[in-house]
């Protein structure tokens, strides 16, 4: 089976080398020629876990190419995955122009039947958008080329993406017609031979369920930090009530971790995006608009407590910051706390030293000079006022506590991700502030 996908950011990428490695033919198309330069001599432009052996694995094997040309990669393709960017515009609808500019090219190129698949995160009823704009293209081409459309959503964890396609929970696959439903199921045979179902419906539904999915994640991440903020002012431990509440199997242990708020480049998009969508029709989400809010509200806790503990004197003072990534095996720093908590610093006149083991190139791309980069987690801590804990990177887990006594000019600790002893660090004689711990 030959197959092509469009778009070879993460999404594209993943996709494109995961049904390689499954034994289909794929191309992917890019129209950034740097992009698909680096990528044709084996060379991955993001970070993921996996991703880098597969992607050459599967060129050495002559199932995975990648070109610049569409009508290359189109010849002989029974399915187009369009995976190409969705970036929230102003009013934080999905700006869906890359997507749109696509389907114009599908149009302009096709001369055979073939299934257009939707992975990028699309609003309901860019389907039908997508295929309208097709058939104005074919139209003026004055020929008559049957084509089908689907929708097939990505529920890829960044720093897990590889398992999540290999091993997927669920396919969700919109459809509207027969013939689709069995040239889908074909091309994801290999992926549900050990149970993982396929989950066909219609295309609107199939649209709605990746918003729906992420806005449910993002609220429970939003209302654990509401209860994490509570427990602060009353005095109770956070992690005494989340295994309280998560051991009910109605709630569950999943995303009721408190920390900093919710970023990357999904949750804070796509709930923008749906409360967007709401508002078009004349309905107010009401909950979802409130997590919004929340989450806004969160990336600011950590600032605070450094502000009161220095009665609000923050200039001059050095803070060390381990993390700069939304979260662990990533180096995507879009809407990271980690980030956040740093303007917020540099705009109150302090100095930000800072370590991350994946992320320093993108946050330099970011920020220039405005921060000093360490080679190592320690040396972000030489003469700090206080250290910040925002990611919770594995190599972050058990620090020597000892050596960073000795390091930092005050021994104050910040924990963001609340994966320290606080007991311990006190009796060391650090102080310790979490989120929602005594």
């Amino acid at each position: 089976m030959r197959i092509i996908v469009v778009g070879s950011g993460y999404v594209g990428l993943v996709t494109g080398a995961c049904f390689a490695e499954s034994g289909v033919n794929v191309t992917c198309a890019d129209v950034d020629s740097d992009k698909i330069k680096q990528l044709k001599d084996g060379t991955i432009p993001i970070y993921e876990p996996g991703l880098e052996g597969m992607v050459r694995s599967n060129i050495e094997k002559k199932r995975l190419s990648f070109t610049t040309d569409l009508k290359e990669g189109i010849d002989g393709s029974e399915v187009i995955f369009i995976a190409v960017g969705t970036p929230p515009g102003e009013d934080g609808s999905a700006d869906l122009k890359h997507v749109l500019n696509v389907a114009k090219e599908i149009g302009r190129i096709i001369t055979k039947h073939i299934v257009v698949v939707t992975k990028s995160t699309v609003p309901v009823g860019t389907s039908e958008k997508i295929r309208n704009i097709i058939q104005i293209e074919l139209d003026k081409r004055k020929i008559s080329i049957p084509f089908d459309m689907a929708s097939n959503p990505e529920f890829l964890k960044e720093g897990a993406a590889i398992d999540d396609f290999l091993k997927p929970e669920r396919i969700v696959i919109g459809i509207d017609n027969e013939k689709t439903r069995e040239i889908m199921n074909r091309l994801y045979m290999p992926f549900v031979l050990n149970n993982h179902p396929i989950l066909f419906m219609d295309i609107a539904s199939a649209e709605i369920t990746k918003y729906a999915a992420n806005a449910m994640l993002a609220t429970r991440i939003s209302f654990i930090n509401e209860i994490a903020n509570l427990c602060d002012i009353l005095g109770a431990d956070i992690n005494n009530v989340r295994k309280g509440i998560g051991s009910d199997s109605r709630i569950g242990s999943k995303f009721i971790y408190p920390g900093t708020g919710y970023g990357g480049s999904c949750f804070p998009k796509d709930v923008k995006a749906i409360i967007r969508t709401a508002k078009d029709k004349g309905y107010k989400l009401n909950v979802i608009e409130a997590v919004e809010k929340a989450n806004e509200y969160q990336k600011n806790v950590i600032f605070n407590k450094m502000a009161s503990f220095f009665d609000n004197d923050l200039k001059n003072r050095v803070f060390g910051i381990w993390g700069l990534s939304f979260k662990p095996k990533t180096d995507d720093i879009r809407e990271s706390s980690s980030i956040f908590l740093i303007e917020k610093l540099l705009k109150a006149g302090a100095r930000v030293k800072a370590y991350d083991p994946a992320a320093i190139n993108e946050t330099k791309k970011l920020l220039g000079d405005r921060i000093e980069y360490s080679s190592n987690p320690y040396e972000a801590l030489v003469n700090a006022d206080a250290f910040a804990l925002m990611t919770e990177w594995a190599e972050f887990h058990l620090p020597d506590f000892n050596r960073m006594a000795e390091l930092m000019k005050n021994k104050v600790i910040f924990d963001g991700r609340n994966i320290y002893d606080a007991a311990q660090l006190r009796k060391l004689g650090f102080i310790y502030f979490g989120i929602g711990r005594r």
